[in-house]
């Protein structure tokens, strides 16, 4: 495993020789950073890795659920149509380094690889940690310098070009620098938003950061009331201001206050904007999407003919998972003690058109330490996507979340950043000999 060093052991703040090789300095030691680093090495230059925590890659490591969704298999249209309006930004980079590249590049690194339901791809073994282990290796194979518990505190920039980074008030010289420090969610894993100060010293525009990947807090008890239950096989619909908007199909999970689940992730990142807008959000929960309203009146019929002895709140656990019965009971205002066999064609209707339209006022949503991405940051308008520089300071690059770039859950978002930082990387090796020839 590759040991790090801890600030400061060598001689990084001393001015590097004129002859030496392209000096890159990589803030942050994520998905993004580690990538970039390692392809920066590979290419040519002297690289220095710098993570503010103990040791890199703590996100890495909680990823996935602890499983580590490397990336997807879906065909590139698909998959960058899960970015949303700044996907085209990624094209470049993902012609460049896409999933079969990044799932070639593990397997020579001897990281077995399995791919999953929806095209998910996860590390055989399913711990994250190994993942890193991975990287680990690699970087010190490249002859990476790994330096932890260092922060970059500001940018020394002189003339519009990158000379340096200042590090607890001491200068370490270079040629590029990649700022792959990711955004502001997890702040426990050392992504606290420091990137984001930095873009905008160097005067880079910043889309405004907002939590995507997010649960979702709902008005009133329902939700609460089944908190734990999971459900899969699940329609949700998003209504904004009564009118339909999304929809998405999968797993979703009630919690204390609201909800989560793959399927609420996705729709999330369009109900927050919304909700900042003061916008009226409504989620519709088809409960049995198998069956159209016919079908299943036809299953109501029969059940409640065949247990017609039985109350009504037995014959629903049939139905429904046992969480769930008497929120029905209450949300349709049936008693639970009426037999089946009693109940009225009207009374069947009102829990035929619920099992259908399960409604949920949204009304808020976890706090963005809680998110799983952030959206928003450094505006991809101010960044080359063919080399991912800075269109404003020669020598500056970013990789990873810190960019606003964005997708749902399935792999997406972490491609994006393995993509973007091999990308960042090869560029600032390259970089020097191309600034000379063109200032």
């Amino acid at each position: 495993m590759h040991a790090s060093t801890p600030f400061p052991a060598d001689d990084l703040f001393n001015p590097a020789r004129p002859d030496s090789p392209v000096r890159v300095v990589v803030a942050g030691g994520g998905a993004a950073g580690l990538m970039a680093a390692g392809q920066a090495a590979l290419a040519g230059a002297e690289v220095v890795l710098l993570e503010k925590m103990g040791r890199p890659g703590r996100k890495l490591c909680i990823t996935g659920k602890g499983r580590c969704n490397l990336t997807n298999v879906a065909p590139l249209p698909e998959f960058l149509g899960h970015f949303g309006p700044t996907g085209p930004f990624l094209r470049q980079a993902f012609h460049r380094f896409f999933s079969a590249e990044l799932l070639e590049f593990f397997q020579e690194l001897g990281l077995a690889t399995v791919t999953e339901r929806g095209g998910r791809v996860f590390p055989a073994s399913g711990k994250a940690p190994e993942v890193l282990s991975v990287f680990e290796r690699w970087l010190d194979r490249c002859g990476v310098i790994v330096r932890t518990g260092m922060a970059v505190d500001r940018m020394a920039i002189e003339g519009g070009a990158i000379t340096g980074v200042v590090c607890g008030g001491r200068t370490i010289a270079c040629d590029a620098l990649i700022l792959a420090t990711g955004g502001a969610s997890y702040p426990l894993t050392g992504s606290t938003g420091d990137g984001y100060r930095l873009a905008e010293e160097a005067g880079h525009r910043l889309v405004p950061v907002r939590p995507a990947l997010v649960p979702l807090l709902a008005e009133g008890s329902p939700a609460g009331r089944m908190a734990g239950l999971q459900l899969r096989n699940i329609r949700v619909r998003l209504f904004i201001d009564g009118r339909k908007r999304d929809e998405a199909f999968g797993e979703l999970a009630f919690t204390e206050d609201g909800l989560s689940g793959p399927v609420i992730l996705t729709l999330s990142g369009r109900i927050v904007d919304a909700l900042g807008e003061g916008r009226d959000i409504h989620l519709l929960l088809d409960l049995k999407p198998a069956l159209d309203e016919k079908k299943l009146d036809a299953r109501l019929v029969r059940d409640f003919e065949q247990r017609r002895k039985e109350p009504l709140e037995s014959v629903l656990r049939g139905l429904l998972p046992r969480e769930m019965v008497t929120v029905a009971l209450d949300e349709t205002g049936l008693d639970a003690e009426t037999l089946a066999g009693a109940i009225r064609s009207e009374e069947r209707r009102r829990l035929r058109h619920w099992l259908k339209n399960f409604r949920l006022r949204i009304t808020g949503h976890r706090p963005l330490a809680e998110a799983i991405v952030t959206a928003g940051g450094v505006d991809t308008r101010e960044v080359d996507p063919r080399t991912m520089a800075s269109r404003l300071v020669r020598g500056l690059y970013f990789a990873g979340e810190l960019l606003d770039l964005q997708a749902d859950t399935g792999g997406y978002n972490l491609q994006a950043a393995f993509s973007t930082g091999w990308l960042a990387g090869r560029s600032a090796a390259a970089g020097k000999v191309e600034r000379q020839e063109t200032f």
